[in-house]
């Protein structure tokens, strides 16, 4: 089984920037691609980025592009989320997956097997 632990979220002002992670252990594998979901309150878990093993694709949500960053250094089993420039709108919890399927950049709640329970981020002022 992989455990997916995320940290670093928060409560920032508007404009502001945090960075989570993702730490992953158990059986798990560099070749997994990552990806960032997020659930705000009355709303369904969509997704925001993800990351090949290799670092060459990097698919994001339209509302994220230009403000986030996601990036993973696989000898510590962690990947990043970047956030600048939040707004109001980016509050929610945040979630860590694995996919096995590691030939693709998958962008679908339905592609990833392993998630983590998630770190709170409240954009507020």
């Amino acid at each position: 089984q992989v455990q997916l632990v995320e940290s670093g979220g928060g409560l920032v002002q508007p404009g502001g920037s945090l960075r989570l992670s993702c730490a992953a252990s158990g059986r798990t594998s560099s070749s997994y691609p990552m990806g960032w979901f997020r659930q705000g309150p009355g709303k369904e878990r969509e997704f925001v980025a993800a990351i090949r093993s290799s670092g060459g694709r990097t698919p994001y949500a339209d509302s994220v592009k230009g403000r986030f960053t996601i990036s993973r250094e696989n000898a510590k089993n962690t990947v990043y989320l970047q956030m600048n420039s939040l707004k109001p709108e980016d509050t929610a919890v945040y979630y860590c997956a694995a996919s096995r399927a590691f030939s693709t950049t998958p962008t679908r709640i339905y592609e990833y097997d392993y998630w983590g329970q998630g770190t709170q981020v409240t954009v507020s002022s």
